[in-house]
């Protein structure tokens, strides 16, 4: 595709907060037809990685955890942030690690994708994993307080369809995996 849009001109940046997951710059822009922006806040976040598992006998491993800013407990794929020096590959393989015990298997990137390209700087890097088996048990973060579950492809197909699964950077490598494997 081709890329006829020129980029803002940043006057100034400054960062208004810096914590380890919140960063954010207020920034002074200018557009290509020379108006000003005043104020344009973005969002600095770590690169995230996600992955859709696949066991041996052809179940999705899936995870149910609190997230405090929906008030609610969803299904999830696993995911997590890249750690510094990290490639995308390892830290999804780390994290699956982390969280289900599971590891192995055969690995691709499905797609990379932004949350919001608006306003926030993190890009996820979503991966299929397959013929994964358990090779040691789970060690999560401190914060982290999650339940594994598996399932059959058609139950979570279903939990997608039926908006169970909410978390937009899950739902969309979900929907791919699902329309290439249909096809």
């Amino acid at each position: 595709m081709e890329n006829n849009h020129t980029e803002w001109k940043v006057l100034k940046s400054e960062y208004v907060i810096q914590r380890p997951w919140l960063t954010a710059k207020r920034e002074r822009l200018e557009l290509p037809d020379g108006r000003i922006v005043p104020e344009y806040y973005v969002l600095e976040y770590p690169d995230w990685v996600n992955v859709i598992a696949i066991t041996k006998d052809g179940r999705m491993i899936m995870e149910r955890q609190y997230r405090h800013a929906a008030m609610r407990t969803n299904y999830e794929i696993p995911c997590g942030v890249m750690e510094d020096g990290e490639t995308p590959l390892r830290a999804a393989q780390r994290e699956l690690e982390e969280e289900t015990g599971f590891g192995g298997g055969e690995w691709s990137e499905i797609m990379q994708i932004y949350a919001n390209p608006t306003s926030m700087t993190n890009k996820t890097y979503c991966f299929l994993a397959k013929n994964v088996e358990k090779i040691t048990s789970a060690h999560l973060d401190p914060t982290e307080e999650l339940s594994v579950y598996f399932l059959e492809q058609e139950e979570v197909r279903n939990l997608v369809l039926t908006g169970q699964i909410i978390q937009s950077l899950m739902v969309a490598p979900l929907l791919r995996y699902f329309y290439e494997t249909d096809r």
